[in-house]
């Protein structure tokens, strides 16, 4: 069996009707997980999850708003009353609904932000891996930021909330790594993804960004996703509480 098989496995993935969630989704399915995908809008969900089905792959659509703490307990039940367990949990799902310095965000906007970005993550954590546990381990990914890596004149709460994901991932690690789940952060830098997209259509955003990238150019959806699979398969079985940068490089050039 391929060290990236996940044949046998239940993948939930949350934020996954487009962008980075959907490769993900995509990606675990053609290695033989079944997966659910999740996003606020189920007509969306049932979309994605037909393709995935109509490829010969193994796909449940389940809407969920992340910011409603019964609707993550439903997504949690209806996944396990569906397909028995979870093995596998993406936390994708994420919100900015603020573009600017710190000293301008409303108080409405960075409570959302915190609530949506780092509750959702810690209360899903805490519903999804004691079942992982007890059904011999698993792994969860959470997609982080290098915007948790580095400050910001224009995201500052966005990047606060995704360095809280890889301190959550590093204190799951320690806590359920006696159980053999593993708990990572994948970084991404900007990618081709309509969350970012007023990063990249930006001209002069862009041309600012990819000069500092020594690959000269921003990131794809599945140049992600592969590294999700890593993380959840065989193949990362000795990997946790580690924080994966995927940026061409942008970090450590800038």
């Amino acid at each position: 069996m391929s060290l990236f098989s996940l044949e046998g496995k239940v993948a939930l993935i949350t934020g996954s009707t487009k962008g980075i969630g959907k490769a993900i989704a995509e990606r675990m399915a053609e290695q033989g997980a079944s997966v659910v995908i999740s996003s606020r809008n189920q007509d969306a969900c049932d979309e994605v999850a037909a393709v995935i089905t109509a490829r010969g792959h193994k796909a449940l659509g389940i809407a969920c708003n992340i910011n409603h703490k019964d609707q993550l307990h439903q997504l949690v039940d209806k996944t396990k009353a569906a397909l028995g367990k979870i093995d596998v949990l993406v936390c994708n799902a994420a919100l900015n609904p603020f573009f600017g310095k710190s000293q301008d965000i409303p108080d409405e906007a960075f409570d959302k932000i915190m609530h949506a970005n780092i509750g959702s993550v810690h209360r899903l954590c805490q519903l999804v891996i004691p079942g992982i546990a007890e059904s011999g381990g698993g792994a969860v990914v959470i997609i982080s930021s290098i915007g948790g890596l580095k400050g910001t004149d224009a995201l500052g709460a966005y990047a606060i909330s995704k360095a809280a994901d890889m301190q959550i991932a590093r204190n799951l690690a320690v806590e359920w790594g006696p159980k053999n789940v593993r708990v990572n952060c994948i970084a991404p830098g900007l990618v081709r993804t309509d969350f970012a997209k007023a990063l990249w259509e930006n001209p002069d955003i862009y041309a600012a960004t990819v000069k500092n990238y020594p690959l000269r150019r921003i990131g794809e959806p599945d140049e992600i996703a592969g590294a999700a699979v890593f993380l959840a398969s065989q193949a990362g079985s000795f990997t946790t509480g580690q924080t994966l940068v995927i940026d061409g490089g942008g970090t450590i050039a800038s």
